[in-house]
């Protein structure tokens, strides 16, 4: 269940990092703060994923994906895919228990 809602968390943060102008937005208005915060989400679920022996790949790509959002395109597809596997990775968690 915890690891579930860890990603379930960071890939809620990352599509909304995602949604083209409000992400950017987000991403801007915060003088990039939000990327860091992204990353620091990403460092706590992997440390979870650690003590559950969960998959770690989905966060450590939104990690990636942190760094490079701040190449506008490239920063958004990566957002994108980052949150959808995310949340994929969250669904089968919960469905492991």
């Amino acid at each position: 269940m915890v690891p579930a809602l860890a990603k379930f968390i960071t890939g809620g943060f990352e599509a909304l990092l995602a949604i083209p102008i409000i992400g950017g937005s987000i991403v801007v208005f915060s003088g990039y703060s939000a990327l860091w915060t992204a990353f620091i989400l990403h460092l706590i679920a992997i440390a979870i994923m650690f003590v559950y022996r969960r998959s770690k790949a989905p966060n450590i790509f939104g990690l990636v994906a942190s760094v490079i959002g701040l190449i506008p395109v490239v920063g958004w597809i990566m957002h994108v895919i980052a949150a959808v596997w995310l949340i994929m990775d969250g669904v089968s968690d919960k469905k492991r228990g």
